[in-house]
């Protein structure tokens, strides 16, 4: 039962993850739903997903007898597809999501010329369906590729870690996105942050780490726009010809 109720939160979730809107819990009538129904191990599922903060619900909606409860998948829920899915999945999709596109749409388009009057509120939704669809597997791609490079350069192929307090710097980042704080996150406060945890960290080290973070895009660093005489720390400033980095965000 605990696998199959974990594959059917993965199969959800994946398919919450494509588009931005919400969705329906369970299917309804015509209304797909992203659990097919309410067996005993999609209940399950389903309340797990809800209860460990994976999906959020966003309506309640009654028709007739029965409730409808529309949700959509929370960041929480789009880093445990990420953590269970491979990069190769993710281009795998795309590579077949952009062969429907190439292939597929120029003759359904062909065939729906002669019917344009009835059916053209139906083709322009499914190409702005198309559309999210493409920009959330491009976003979810380009973030399994950013892992992929963040794993290469922790591992320097074999060699010492390149950047060996990089998942701390991220995860800090993280958070403080989360957290709602305002502003850039400088040079200076990462590097507190950071120095909890690696506490033999110098300055030089994490100067350097930071531009190979963002060689990766793991990171983009940003400059300071002030008058060079209100550098709160000048010796954290990293130069880049004439510009002066010292924020940093995920």
């Amino acid at each position: 039962m605990s696998d199959k109720v974990d594959e059917a939160i993965l199969e959800a979730l994946t398919q919450a993850s494509s588009t931005a809107d919400e969705q329906p819990l369970y299917r309804a009538g015509k209304l797909a739903g992203l659990f097919p129904g309410r067996s005993r191990h999609n209940v399950e599922a389903a309340t797990r997903a809800i209860d460990e903060g994976l999906l959020e619900v966003v309506r309640s909606e009654t028709k007739g007898k029965n409730a409808i409860d529309w949700v959509r998948i929370t960041p929480k829920g789009i880093e445990y597809v990420y953590s269970r899915q491979s990069p190769v999945r993710f281009l795998e999709e795309l590579r077949d999501l952009l062969r429907v596109t190439q292939e597929g749409i120029p003759v359904w388009m062909a065939q729906l010329q002669h019917e344009w009057r009835e059916t053209g509120k139906r083709l322009v939704e499914s190409v702005q369906k198309l559309t999210q669809q493409i920009n959330a597997l491009q976003t979810r791609v380009e973030d399994a590729l950013r892992r992929a490079d963040l794993n290469r350069l922790e591992s320097g192929n074999g060699t010492a870690p390149l950047v060996p307090w990089a998942r701390s710097a991220l995860a800090y980042l993280e958070r403080r996105h989360e957290s709602g704080a305002q502003g850039d996150c400088s040079f200076p406060e990462l590097f507190a942050a950071v120095r909890q945890q690696h506490p033999n960290l110098v300055l030089p080290e994490f100067l350097e780490g930071l531009q190979r973070l963002q060689e990766c895009r793991a990171v983009q660093l940003w400059p300071f726009t002030g008058p060079a005489s209100e550098l709160p720390a000048p010796e954290f400033a990293l130069l880049d010809g004439a510009t002066v980095l010292y924020y940093v965000t995920r």
